[in-house]
């Protein structure tokens, strides 16, 4: 077995576009989810070392320090992060000339020529998932015996090989020793969980075809895939006797609730665990759980779902093929609240067929449905998913690099139309946050929360200067610059 080092690389500041993130961009407060891509194959491989650079303020030079003792690395990458991934490698391999370099994530997967191509410190990439093809490389198989690989033969010539099945999920070993061993769970923060939390897999892939998403059409697959509910809970309660600081379980399965009535059973297990030690937990959800399920996923422990509302536009809804309507997401928010279940509301400002009128429409949506709190982003026409081809087809791209972030990391609008430009785009982001969050109302309830607990009042205090710096640093950036 070779001495492998798993790398989420160093990046720009309070970036979370690196493993387990669909976030690809600078966040407007400090965010950062566990690596969990990294951490499963880093299971596989024993006596293996996961370093995550940006969660733990890790600098390029310890990373070149730590890098002389490893015959074998997988850097995670990401489209906006691959440039300066790609100098970090090229860094790795000057101190290390022996170390065999591959790179992991979407982006190679959709591009592996390309990637291969971009510099001759790459020896391989891998596609589709890629746990077990990083398990292989680590025991020394030849490369051309690898499925899902694309590698530099010796003459030169990029060779690839065949796809890789999908993962068994239940075949996986638990991540949450790879934390205990290798990470600080103090360093992993989303302002939608409760801190300190843990966060992991209880299935990969997603069923739905949102044009948008990243995941299923570059890696996981439009089949969800789920371990046992005996298998998940069993992860859970080891994770509280590691962890017995956390507070908070977050399952970040594109949309955990998809599988019923497998989630109903998994959520007595959990409530089982969780309740006794005062925890709760949360995950993704979509707008089309019924009452039934909501009532008891609320009565095991669930505290909050993160909701891909996307837009208030039935039409916007219909466009990027979501599969979801406007109606059922009001009906949605009403049963949360009536149950008393959090929504952290997740938007996009600027998918196509959008205009001035439809964002209106959004921003009314938002403030009716009235989620706890928000996030809204610019359309990411990121290589592999539908969205990107059809952008560049219709002439929409800006960039066709997909970068999607200016030099220091805050997300530029890679996508505008005739009818409403990049500026227009960039500026209704902005405006949609400061309707939602700066409303009488949005204004007493989040300081009441925070007059309950000390905790909590510390922690909105600072995410609420961070996210005022963000919008003032945002506005003077070379994207804002660009917008402007």
């Amino acid at each position: 077995m070779k001495r492998t080092l798993f790398l989420n690389p160093p990046s720009f500041e309070g970036f979370d576009g690196g493993a387990g993130s669909r976030y690809q961009a600078r966040r407007e407060v400090r965010s950062f989810w566990y690596p969990t891509w990294l951490a499963q194959p880093a299971a596989l491989v024993p006596d293996s070392k996961l370093v995550d650079a940006p969660a733990a303020n890790v600098t390029l030079d310890e990373v070149l320090r730590q890098a002389k003792g490893f015959e074998l690395c997988f850097i995670h990458t990401s489209t906006p992060s691959f440039r300066a991934d790609v100098k970090t490698a090229e860094a790795m391999k000057d101190v290390n000339p022996q170390m065999t370099m591959g790179f992991v994530g979407p982006h190679v997967a959709v591009l592996p020529e390309e990637a291969l191509k971009a510099s001759k410190a790459i020896d391989f990439v891998t596609r589709l998932e890629f746990d077990y093809t990083c398990k292989e490389v680590a025991e020394g198989h030849p490369l051309e015996k690898i499925d899902g690989l694309s590698y530099r033969a010796p003459s030169g010539e990029i060779v690839h090989t065949r796809d890789r099945a999908l993962t068994n999920m239940e075949s996986l070993p638990w991540v949450v020793d790879v934390y205990r061993r290798d990470l600080r769970i103090e360093d992993y923060e989303i302002g939608e969980a409760l801190y300190p939390f843990v966060s992991f897999y209880a299935g990969r892939g997603c069923r739905s075809r949102c044009t948008f998403c990243l995941w299923p059409y570059t890696v996981g697959g439009h089949t969800y895939r789920v371990r046992s509910p005996q298998n998940v809970v069993g992860e859970v309660k080891r994770a509280t006797e590691y962890f017995p600081q956390i507070r908070e379980v977050f399952f970040d399965d594109d949309t955990l609730t998809d599988a019923r009535p497998w989630v109903e059973e998994l959520a007595r297990g959990l409530g089982d665990v969780l309740i006794p030690k005062g925890m709760t937990w949360s995950t993704n959800a979509k707008v089309n759980v019924p009452w039934e399920t909501l009532k008891v996923l609320k009565e095991n422990g669930l505290r909050l779902f993160t909701v891909g509302f996307e837009t208030g536009s039935q039409a916007i809804l219909n466009n990027v093929k979501k599969g979801m309507k406007i109606e059922w997401a009001r009906r949605f928010a009403e049963n949360c609240h009536a149950l008393g279940i959090k929504m952290h509301g997740t938007f996009i400002v600027g998918l196509p067929g959008e205009t001035k009128e439809t964002i209106r429409e959004t921003i009314q949506f938002v403030k009716d449905i009235n989620p706890h709190t928000i996030q809204v982003s610019l359309p990411a026409a990121l290589p592999g998913t539908y969205l990107y081809d059809q952008a560049k087809q219709e002439g929409w791209l800006r960039d066709e690099s997909g970068e999607l972030v200016a030099d220091n990391g805050f997300q530029v609008t890679s996508i505008e139309y005739p009818h409403l430009s990049h500026r227009d785009i960039f500026e209704m982001q902005e405006q949609l946050y400061r309707e939602f969050f700066f409303r009488p109302s949005k204004i007493a309830e989040l300081v009441w929360e925070m007059l309950k607990s000390p905790i909590v009042l510390r922690r909105r205090l600072r995410e609420g200067v961070e996210f005022l710096q963000f919008l003032r640093l945002r506005r003077n950036s070379p994207a804002g610059t660009a917008a402007g």
